[in-house]
């Protein structure tokens, strides 16, 4: 009864499955292992992280271009503070509030200092003013931000003064000079204000690509389930036709012409 598998148009068939299946395994399997080094990755940075803060602090042009490596090391600069601008909607500890991050001028270029953490709403009222003069800056060096790192959103119509990132890509827009692709955390508050902790290099939490990745992986193990029901489908529905044909309930034209069985 089952010879009806060695015919052409079950080879067919046969070969499709067995080629999809491993591909389809493969495949999830390939995603989740994407996510497993995601969560790695996770993992190093924030020992990394924890392991920057005892390091000595090193001159900024020794750390830049900033990469995985060089991101969360202590760097020191100096300059003298110029514009001054917020981030709102930032969290610390669970509350809302914003960066005061002010432009250190260091020469041709401006680095980014992220000065503290108020909470509430971004009021330049309350943002403290920069020590005026030649100062010297020591903290936590940072890759620029993008839109959906760390909660970043490209939020447009923001107020003056106020920027939704900290990117090179964005203050240049709003200050009259060329701006470091970095920025700074100071490692205490200034004035008074919180000091906002280092975050992770990009690319290495569990951010939302990381979820696709495990999202992908169920999909791919999903469609390797698929095919397998649809072979047997197939199956099932071939003996029972030639079973009906052995009876003489069913003949030959009336077979379905549909691969699917719909």
């Amino acid at each position: 009864m089952y010879r009806f598998l060695l015919t052409p148009r079950w080879w067919g068939i046969n070969v499709f499955v067995l080629l999809a299946i491993p591909f389809c395994i493969f495949m999830g399997s390939w995603q989740l292992s994407r996510f497993e080094s995601r969560i790695e990755d996770h993992r190093g940075a924030q020992e990394q992280v924890t392991s920057d803060q005892d390091r000595a602090a090193r001159p900024l042009a020794d750390l830049l271009p900033v990469d995985k490596e060089t991101s969360g090391d202590q760097t020191t600069a100096t300059g003298t503070y110029g514009e001054q601008l917020l981030v709102p909607n930032r969290e610390l500890d669970g509350k809302r509030g914003y960066y005061v991050l002010t432009l250190l001028r260091t020469g041709e270029k401006a680095l980014p200092v992220v000065r503290g953490w108020l909470p509430g709403d971004a009021d330049p009222a309350r943002a403290p003013a920069p020590p005026a003069g030649e100062v010297t800056v020591t903290g936590a060096l940072q890759a620029s931000e993008n839109p959906g790192e760390n909660g970043v959103t490209a939020r447009g119509g923001l107020p003056s003064g106020q920027t939704a990132a900290i990117s090179a890509a964005t203050l240049v827009n709003l200050v009259p000079y060329e701006v470091h692709d970095a920025w700074v955390t100071l490692n205490r508050g200034d004035s008074g204000m919180t000091a906002v902790p280092v975050m992770a290099a990009p690319d290495t939490g569990l951010d939302l690509r990381a979820f696709q990745n495990l999202g992908y992986t169920g999909e791919w193990f999903v469609f390797a389930g698929f095919v397998v029901f649809m072979w047997f489908r197939l199956f099932r529905r071939e003996v029972e036709f030639l079973r009906d044909a052995e009876l003489g309930l069913v003949t030959e034209d009336e077979r379905t012409p549909s691969p699917t069985g719909v």
